[in-house]
């Protein structure tokens, strides 16, 4: 019988998506592994890959299309030899409006199934499955030929407790508990926006809200309504820092180091002898973990995403620049992969490139901190009783109070600012 291919979720808050191409014909031959279309969310453009294989019998949804809901068919596969008759086109309308109901769209639930020794399932439903530590082995899967789909994951779960990996692993993003809405407000008059600026004769040019910008004002506004921060700033001396990086960059052409990796460098060391700034908060348990997966934020046409460095802790300044620089050209081409930028246990924002003397962050749940990097500049300052000129950058640290103290926070100011100003310390 004809299987429906349906719109997949590529992260574990999306809700829709916007289907941007097809990589395949009507008509063609699909194998599994197959890239057979490209779909945008909220934070980048990614192919989808085919799960069975045969012919691609009908388009459902043309690309092009936005708003396409998780769990929606998009196309119609056919298996060579197959005679079974295509979904009505019908169903194109109700893929971009709303997903079918659930009984026509699974089949019966069975033991997880097998392509020879590999189980079926969508790639959402694996990642999940391994950050629970949950075997899909034991798993019934509802989607199409049995497929184990990211619900069948959280019924699994929701039957009692699971295996636990022995190291806590970095989290995706957590979608905070459902909050009242606080109420917008209104310009002069208690009209909207729109109305107020054309009864009062202001020109203006509309802009769509994008996918990302939607997920991110949601995200900053559920961060300052639910999370109690606190902000602790330190002025770091950059004139030592200065004079390694140039003796440095002068020694290779392999790499060309930036204050940014400096700062990212000591602020993963910081975390490493701070470790109860490496948390992330949930209601039952103050999560502590292992390594330091840092986010960067990064600032792109579409919005601001935070791809990630792995065990920054673990990797030198040439190898945190290397990874950087291309975690950052494809962050602005919209080409990381999902676990590029899901996830993260702390985050550094860096605004000194534009010149701006301090700044206070807003915290990336479900992470605790966030490091606020203004830029270097020249100051008066005192020392040894007498003025003098040096290079100075102000840094603050946004934190969630229910998982850090300040005086926990005020520890890895410290460790950090201290790193920063000997350099040579985080070269051993």
């Amino acid at each position: 019988m004809p299987i429906d291919i349906l719109m997949p979720a590529l992260s574990p808050t999306m809700t829709e998506g916007n289907l941007a191409k097809w990589l395949k014909n009507e008509g063609d031959a699909v194998k599994a592994g197959d890239a057979i279309c490209e779909i945008e969310t909220d934070k980048a453009t990614m192919e989808v890959e085919a799960v069975d294989e045969g012919i691609l019998e009908k388009i459902l949804v043309p690309g092009g299309s936005q708003g396409v809901k998780v769990n929606a068919p998009i196309a119609v596969l056919r298996a060579e030899g197959d005679t079974s008759k295509a979904a009505p086109k019908a169903l194109m309308a109700s893929a971009v409006a709303a997903p079918p109901p659930l009984s026509s769209q699974v089949a019966a639930a069975a033991p997880a199934p097998r392509t020879g020794s590999r189980i079926i399932a969508s790639p959402l439903a694996k990642r999940l499955a391994a950050q629970a530590g949950l075997d899909l082995a034991g798993v019934a899967g509802s989607g199409p030929r049995g497929r184990i789909v990211k619900h069948d994951v959280a019924e699994a779960l929701a039957k009692g407790p699971v295996a636990r990996p022995a190291v806590a692993p970095a989290l995706a993003p957590v979608v905070a508990a459902p909050v009242a809405a606080a109420p917008t407000p209104k310009p002069a008059g208690g009209d909207d926006a729109r109305a107020w600026s054309d009864k009062v004769g202001l020109k203006y040019r509309l802009q769509a809200n994008s996918g990302m910008r939607k997920v991110i004002a949601r995200r900053l506004t559920e961060a300052k309504q639910t999370i109690p921060h606190f902000y602790l700033s330190v002025d770091v001396a950059l004139d030592a820092l200065l004079k390694v990086r140039t003796e440095l960059n002068g020694k290779s052409d392999g790499y060309k180091l930036s204050v940014n990796d400096f700062v990212i460098r000591a602020a993963a060391l910081a975390l490493k002898k701070v470790p109860a700034a490496n948390a992330c908060w949930t209601d039952e348990n103050i999560l502590l973990f292992d390594q330091v997966d840092m986010s960067v934020a990064v600032a792109t046409p579409a919005g601001l995403i935070t791809p990630i460095i792995k065990a920054a802790e673990a990797k030198g300044l040439a190898a945190i620049s290397s990874e950087m620089k291309d975690l950052a050209a494809r962050a602005r081409d919209g080409k990381l992969k999902p676990e590029e930028f899901q996830g993260g246990t702390f985050t550094i924002s860096n605004l000194g490139m534009f010149g701006i003397s301090e700044f206070s962050a807003i915290i990336n749940p479900p992470q605790a901190c966030i490091l606020a990097v203004a830029a270097g500049e020249q100051r008066p300052v005192v020392r040894d009783g007498a003025l003098a000129i040096a290079t100075m950058m102000t840094c603050t640290l946004s934190v969630d109070h229910r998982v850090v103290d300040g005086a926990v926070g005020a520890q890895f100011m410290s460790v950090f600012k201290k790193l920063l100003e000997d350099p040579l310390t985080m070269l051993l």
